[in-house]
């Protein structure tokens, strides 16, 4: 199972999808562009637990998480 985490102001919301079910990744891959195109940015946990941002939607990333646009003021 792979996971994507979006974070919010309520703190966070988790959405498991098996990357081998077309409907659960084509529901990912939605997700992912209907958020980014909000303005979230997405970053996917490396092996080494670090984060790396992407910008396109990666079927094989067992972890995305996804950031809020910062706003000031």
């Amino acid at each position: 199972m792979s996971t994507q985490i979006v974070m919010d102001r309520t703190g966070d919301r988790r959405h498991e999808f098996d990357p081998r079910d077309a409907r659960e990744l084509a529901d990912a891959e939605k997700r992912f562009k209907e958020l980014t195109g909000l303005g979230f940015t997405a970053a996917e946990r490396t092996t080494a637990g670090e984060t790396m941002k992407v910008t396109s939607f990666d079927p094989t990333a067992q972890e995305t998480v996804f950031f809020p646009r910062l706003v000031g003021g």
